[in-house]
């Protein structure tokens, strides 16, 4: 296992390539269309409320990732937070299977643009099929090794970045440079659908996490982790802007909410035409191939490092090789699963419902024994919280007149992860023999 995690391996702008790659992937492609159908005409807005939400979120996380640069990250900093018992770990597994969930998210969003060009419909067989076929490269190509996996996430990075920029320029510029909403707007911001989804928006920024779970790895920890994460959330809201507005200007509320699987590629015909719709076709296949295969080692090596931390079981079915080739296993199945048998809605709601609740057990955790050790401020750490708790009950009560189904599912599997975990380490919460208070 020490050979998976190489100190000094990825560079600043290695970990800024890893953040984005992720984030990119499912922010614009697969969210775009139902953060519309929530916010109403203004929904650029919510790109920039879940920024700001997320800006109070990753003050946690840098904190925490300059004080303790790990290897462990997201669980180092539970396990810090609540000692080495069940809450801990089982905060650390909704965070993995958040990432597992998005990895399914971006993968149905692969299969739908892909089929875009001929006119499938998007509930056909094909969409998860083509998503397991995409899941199951990134399986094959993890397993070759880690280092093609960082240079090719820092190509498609700049790819993706670029490629985006000039569509979201060009759909501006055809419209004349109008930010306003193609439909007319002069329609209200509907108050509990905006704030509900600002949910999506912040998971469209939750990629961050994957640079403090690599903590250990990168240049200058101390100082460039936190670098790494502000850069990336800061380019992800300017290009996620970028795209609403344009998107906005190209097409009518309805015409996106209609489009929301592929809202970008009906956006792109009315600026560039023929040419354009299938360069976002192309751009989409990138962005979210990419995201998958970033996502899957990211994943991967998470549950590894909670497996050597003995917060989750381990068993390897017959398996030879080292336990992260068998994560990786597991990985690729639960994502497989969930891109067969949920759709891109259901999937966002249910990774939407994981990562909050992590994100606020985490926040509270290093307010009640940490913030003195790590130099944060209280007030940044509560409002975290209290923005995270309006957010999350808002989206909870729509879902929960829109699709009850969902929320129970969501909470269910909450409850079973808390209840599994707290049999299998029979206790709680206990104090760690290091590093805690």
């Amino acid at each position: 296992m020490k050979s998976d995690y190489q100190a000094n391996s990825i560079t600043l702008i290695g970990g800024v390539s890893m953040g984005t790659g992720v984030m990119i992937g499912a922010g614009i492609f697969a969210l775009t269309g139902q953060i519309a159908e929530l916010a109403g005409p203004w929904f650029p807005l919510s790109f920039i409320a879940g920024g700001i939400v997320t800006g109070f979120s990753a003050y946690t996380y840098v904190k925490m990732s300059n004080a303790f640069p790990s290897a462990g990250g997201i669980a180092m900093i539970l396990q810090k937070a609540y000692g080495t018992g069940a809450i801990a770990a089982a905060a650390s597994l909704l965070m993995a299977l958040s990432m597992v969930i998005s990895e399914s998210l971006v993968a149905r969003t692969f299969g739908t643009y892909v089929l875009r060009p001929f006119d499938l419909e998007t509930n056909s067989f094909l969409v998860p099929a083509l998503a397991v076929g995409l899941i199951a490269f990134a399986y094959f190509v993890n397993i070759s090794g880690n280092r093609s996996i960082g240079l090719f996430s820092i190509i498609t990075a700049f790819l993706k970045i670029g490629g985006i920029a000039v569509f979201g320029i060009a759909a501006l510029a055809v419209s004349g440079f109008s930010f306003g909403p193609a439909s007319g707007s002069s329609e209200t911001v509907p108050i509990a659908g905006f704030t509900a989804s600002i949910a999506l928006s912040i998971l469209a920024f939750k990629g961050f996490t994957t640079i403090t779970n690599s903590g250990a790895e990168i240049v200058d920890p101390h100082r460039n982790v936190g670098r790494a994460i502000v850069l990336s959330i800061a380019i992800c809201v300017a290009v996620y802007l970028l795209v609403a507005f344009g998107v906005g200007s190209s097409l009518s509320l309805e015409e996106i909410v209609a489009a929301k699987d592929y809202s970008l590629a009906e956006a792109a015909e009315p600026a560039f035409g023929p040419y354009g719709f299938y360069f976002t076709i192309a751009l989409a296949i990138v962005a979210t191939a990419s995201g998958v295969l970033a996502s899957v080692f990211a994943v991967s090596r998470m549950l590894a490092m909670l497996t050597d931390m003995k917060m989750i079981p381990h068993s390897h079915f017959g398996m030879s090789g080292p336990i992260r080739e068998h994560t990786l296993v597991y990985t690729v199945v639960i994502a497989a699963m969930l891109a067969v048998f949920f759709d891109l809605s259901r999937i966002a709601s249910l990774g939407a419902f994981f990562y909050l609740v992590m994100d606020i057990l985490i926040h509270w955790g290093v307010f009640r024994r940490l913030r003195h050790e790590i130099g944060a401020s209280g007030w940044v750490l509560m409002t975290a919280i209290a923005l995270d708790v309006i957010v999350l009950g808002v989206f909870g009560g729509m879902k929960l007149q829109s699709d009850p189904l969902i929320v129970v599912i969501a909470l269910g599997s909450i409850a079973a992860v808390f209840v599994y975990e707290r049999f299998f380490l029979s206790r709680w919460t206990a104090e760690e023999k290091h590093g805690g208070h």
